[in-house]
């Protein structure tokens, strides 16, 4: 049963669960999902490392903005959020 407060969010056009108050990296860190970018140099995967804003880990594209840290969007009902490569530009 979906709870008042949950809603999805798209990871590259997969429904991820979320809740109010939940940022983007915390909605695909709940979902099992621990990495949505790969570096510009050597393409190593990259998801939530310090969850507080301070590295760039988390950079993720959200309704076309690319190079969001997800550790501090809030996540909004029907985000569009995609997986990107490097710095997203």
């Amino acid at each position: 049963m979906i709870h008042p407060d949950e809603f999805e969010i798209l990871l590259d056009g997969t429904p991820v669960p979320c809740r109010d108050g939940w940022t983007v990296g915390a909605a695909l860190t709940a979902a099992g999902v621990l990495s949505w970018r790969d570096t510009h140099v050597g393409g190593r995967p990259r998801g939530l490392f310090c969850g507080i804003g301070i590295c760039f880990d988390c950079l993720v594209t959200v309704n076309g903005q690319p190079s969001l840290r997800a550790c501090l969007v809030p996540a909004t009902p029907g985000d569009d959020v995609r997986t990107q490569q490097g710095t997203g530009r």
